[in-house]
């Protein structure tokens, strides 16, 4: 088991580990899209040669108005009740076509994205996690050069390794660090999955290098979210982390809320700044959650910031 650690007498690095997935829940859009991209696939593997062209034409505005649908819901309990039946969707598919790396990915995203989310139950979460970072290693060794083992090389030449990804692979290694992390999350009681932090901060910092705007900012989020784990006399590094925060404000526009909430919760409350602390979350609250790609994940952000005013006098 992890041994807590006590930070000013408020909190702990497992509890501060436990928040990682379930707040960012990576890219919203790629992992909703993935859903949508699954149906598409059951529809085109009708076995029609002659109807693939049509097929593919339909499924795909399909596909695309049920991502934006599900993407500017602002019931993520709908979302919720009704994601396991894609979770089985993707479950067949790949019960025939184990080595498509595009599958493998896909359910990477959705599993990762669902247990983050949704899962309470610790074992669960930890039984889905896997599946979801097994995936995601097996699609890049498919797909990237020299990209298996990925968490069992050296670090030095797991590092060279990362040094050497160019712009044309950010969408799947930002996909295999955020799923990764969501791993980490659900085993933040084991040492050994907690060590394997450093990869996933290397992932995601050559991420932020390549395109930091790409997925809405949320890689520098995740940056954001790495350097104010710990305060700065335990190796964390807050005001880098709050460079990372106001990054993606300003890719996002101001329009994530999630950056906010978590810009209060991993900087303000570890540097104990109460007001901006109050400012930050009474902003989203303000705010109109409804926003193209994000009403779900700002309809979230809201209940987020309630929890977290309501508990500022308890912390501060």
């Amino acid at each position: 088991m992890i041994k807590q650690i006590d930070i000013h007498g408020k909190t702990t690095v497992q509890n501060k580990m436990t928040k990682i997935v379930v707040r960012v829940m990576r890219s919203p859009r790629q992992s909703m899209v993935a859903v949508c991209r699954v149906t598409a696939t059951v529809l085109m593997l009708c076995g029609v040669q002659g109807c693939a062209s049509l097929v593919g034409s339909v499924t795909q505005n399909f596909a695309n108005d049920l991502g934006t649908a599900i993407l500017e819901s602002d019931d993520p309990y709908m979302v919720r009740d009704g994601a396991p039946a894609y979770l089985i969707l993707i479950d067949s598919l790949l019960a025939g076509n184990a080595s498509n790396a595009s599958l493998l990915e896909q359910s990477a995203e959705l599993h990762s994205a669902y247990a983050g989310a949704f899962v309470a139950e610790p074992e669960r979460a930890k039984k889905l996690h896997l599946k979801a970072k097994v995936q995601v290693l097996q699609a890049a060794c498919l797909r990237l050069q020299d990209g298996c083992a990925l968490d069992q090389r050296p670090y030095q030449e797991f590092s060279a390794w990362v040094d050497a990804q160019q712009t044309e692979q950010v969408p799947l290694l930002y996909n295999v660090a955020s799923i990764w992390a969501g791993w980490i999350q659900a085993n933040s009681d084991d040492f050994m999955a907690i060590a394997e932090l450093g990869r996933v901060k290397a992932l995601m910092q050559r991420v932020v290098e390549l395109d930091g705007s790409y997925a809405n900012g949320n890689a520098h989020l995740y940056m954001g979210v790495f350097e104010t784990l710990v305060p700065p006399g335990m190796g964390g590094r807050p005001e880098k982390g709050r460079q990372h925060f106001e990054q993606a404000l300003d890719i996002s526009g101001g329009r994530n809320l999630m950056v906010k909430v978590m810009y209060a919760d991993q900087y303000a409350r570890l540097m104990f700044e109460r007001k901006l602390h109050d400012q930050l979350l009474q902003d989203v609250m303000a705010a109109d959650a409804k926003a193209p790609g994000l009403t779900l994940m700002n309809t979230v952000a809201k209940e987020r910031a309630q929890l977290l005013l309501e508990t500022a006098d308890d912390y501060f």
